[in-house]
């Protein structure tokens, strides 16, 4: 992989040897152990070059143009004898496009760009799709306070780059898994006989961890402010009981709603004056963006 390809996925806030490992497992689905794309062998000569755009096929929003850039450079490397890719962005990602935009352009041993060209395309859609998902409810929340948020319901193995199009796509990313942020839920509070109770033991355990309590009634919320709490989800509430929430608990806790929202939603419950909107949607059932490989015509 190119320092500038690595330097583009930290610019984004990803790990450049995280985004290889991902990029390696997925080849493997595709190409087996001795990373083999028989029908591509058979069918073109080893010194054939060629250029190829990668072109979207719907409207969108664009995400992980580095990772698809990885892709073709990592096969290059594990594959090419030697032999290299350039890839050129074009677009960029958190850019919305039209069907038909050219996003890159990829110049190199044509066997390499078709060896490459499932796993850039299937890592480049999903990502856009996520990244399209969240700027719909990004832009149905112009105007208010809340910011949409995503969930821990992410793809396996991939979380790090459906994170990273929510982030494109104008979200804002709640916590990576279970180790950055406590999160305090209902069987945790049954478990420790209680909200406050819950609360304490998390501030005695890791003091420096951020905590967050899932709370259902504003009653609720109310004590989880008065044990300490600075941060609430406030779980499947109406936008009445929102609005009751804001202005018991003023502005001491950020306020999130989660439970069952839908993009027709968005607007009412941002107008309640809650900080976030949390929608595990984003991730778990964000269609792609259909974008292809085009070899040129020569």
């Amino acid at each position: 992989m190119r320092e500038s390809t690595e330097q583009a996925l930290r610019d984004g806030g990803l790990d450049p040897e995280r985004v290889r490992r991902i990029i390696l497992d997925t080849l493997h689905e595709d190409l087996g152990p001795d990373f083999l794309d028989v029908t591509s062998v058979a069918t073109i000569p080893d010194e054939q070059q060629d250029t190829a755009d990668l072109v979207a096929r719907a409207d969108g929003v664009v995400a992980g143009l580095p990772v698809a850039a990885a892709v073709f450079e990592l096969v290059a490397d594990v594959t090419g004898a030697g032999r290299t890719v350039e890839v050129s962005v074009v677009a960029h990602d958190g850019q919305r496009v039209a069907r038909g935009d050219v996003l890159a352009t990829v110049t190199g041993p044509t066997r390499l760009l078709l060896t490459a060209e499932r796993t850039a395309l299937n890592l480049l859609s999903r990502m856009s799709g996520v990244a399209t998902h969240t700027r719909a409810w990004a832009d149905e929340l112009a105007g208010t306070k809340a910011t949409v948020l995503d969930t821990r319901k992410t793809t396996p193995g991939l979380r790090a780059l459906e994170k990273y199009a929510v982030r494109a796509g104008g979200g804002t990313n709640k916590r990576m898994g279970l180790y950055d942020v406590a999160m305090i839920k209902d069987n945790h509070k049954v478990a420790a006989g209680g909200i406050s109770a819950a609360f304490r033991r998390v501030r005695e355990a890791f003091p420096d961890v951020p905590v967050q309590v899932e709370v259902d009634t504003p009653a609720e919320a109310v004590e989880a402010v008065e044990a300490g709490a600075k941060f609430l989800l406030l779980d499947n509430m109406t936008p009445a009981q929102l609005r009751e929430v804001v202005a018991s608990v003023g502005d001491r806790a950020e306020l999130e709603s989660t439970g069952g929202l839908t993009l027709p939603m968005a607007a009412e419950y941002g107008a309640t004056g809650v900080d976030f909107l949390s929608v595990g949607a984003l991730t778990h059932s964000s269609p792609i963006v259909d974008i292809a490989l085009d070899l040129r015509d020569v």
